[in-house]
């Protein structure tokens, strides 16, 4: 069996694949490099194999979406590691082994990721993962070098390897064993959201994630899906479904009614901006977690019955809304988080 595998999921990606991938098959020697095709309609399949031979090709059916469209594909992979990769990500010389060899000397990492910054604006962290990511107690989700939507020049203050609560779906290398283990990404997430919610249930699990600053990518973001209401609904829905799934008893409910609450606002928040159709986009997650509430609390039940110990995951305990948009702290550091004491 090999031990890395690099797949990278496609769906009307040409574009992407023209630009990025001849670059991931030459600083990636001498591990496989494989492209899962999502039922592309555009030329994508073609181009890789008339111009990028070595690229091994997977074609899916039909739109898995980035959740269930990685767990198809992983499944027909024999690998030790894989290394999920979006198609907007250029890569750099020597990328791939550091992030190797922090999976070979703790076997209890589930997954890895780079130092992730922005391809238009190469010294800053880009938006999708930075150096690392985190949530707080409502399960809005922030990283190292990202807080909302401001974003931190990279001076280096992020060069420590560390443990983190999750790893970027735009980049991570994952240990295939404990991919299996979860049977992979909640198929009904579709996209966004679901890298974080497996990084969760691995931590109940007992594994932990790391980020490694000696691999540096550079992501395009939202070359995938554009910012939309469709992304803002799945953002919401996911989210919710999320916290149902994994928030541990201990102030459950008031958790859940707060997060309610700030959704509400930020749809007020979009329609005074005239986006009408986010807020509608909000709406509508709600009605789906309304619709689904017993699907989603037998979930619930069912997780807190196989792992009943889920207090002990570090998980930021303050309100991130209230640090950031009240108090102005707009940088990790400037929360001035002990994680230790919450661990």
């Amino acid at each position: 069996m090999q031990e890395l595998a690099i797949v990278i999921l496609n769906w009307n990606g040409l574009h992407w694949l023209q630009q990025f991938l001849p670059a991931v098959v030459a600083h990636s020697s001498p591990h496989a490099v494989v492209v899962a095709d999502n039922a592309s309609t555009d030329d994508s399949v073609a181009w890789v194999k008339q111009y990028q031979p070595e690229v091994s090709i997977i074609q899916l059916d039909k739109n898995y979406g980035f959740a269930e469209g990685y767990n198809k594909a992983i499944q027909q992979i024999e690998s030790t590691f894989v290394l999920l990769l979006n198609s907007d990500v250029e890569v750099t010389n020597h990328w791939v082994e550091p992030l190797l060899a922090a999976m070979r000397s703790n076997p209890n990492l589930a997954a890895v990721q780079p130092k992730i910054k922005a391809f238009h604006h190469k010294d800053s962290f880009e938006y999708a993962g930075a150096a690392g990511g985190f949530i707080d107690r409502l399960g809005y989700p922030f990283c190292r070098g990202r807080i909302f939507h401001q974003v931190e020049r990279d001076q280096l203050q992020y060069n420590d390897s560390t443990e983190v609560f999750w790893t970027s779906g735009a980049c991570m290398l994952v240990r295939t064993q404990a991919f299996s283990e979860q049977q992979g990404f909640h198929p009904g997430f579709f996209a966004h959201m679901e890298e974080i919610d497996l990084c969760w249930r691995w931590q109940h699990q007992g594994y932990s994630l790391a980020y490694c600053p000696d691999s540096v990518v550079y992501h395009v973001g939202g070359g995938t899906l554009n910012i939309s209401p469709f992304k803002t609904y799945l953002n919401f829905r996911n989210g919710l479904w999320m916290l149902f799934r994994n928030l541990p008893p201990k102030g459950f409910v008031s958790n859940i009614f707060l997060r309610l609450c700030l959704d509400g606002l930020a749809g007020l928040q979009f329609l005074a901006k005239g986006q009408w159709k986010n807020t509608l986009a909000i709406i509508k997650a709600h009605g789906f977690m309304y619709r689904h509430l017993s699907v989603w609390l037998l979930e619930r039940k069912q997780m807190a019955q196989k792992y009943p110990q889920r207090s002990h995951l570090t998980i930021y305990p303050g309100l991130l809304v209230l640090q950031a948009f009240i108090r102005g702290k707009t940088t990790f550091k400037a929360l001035n988080w002990k994680r230790q004491d919450y661990n």
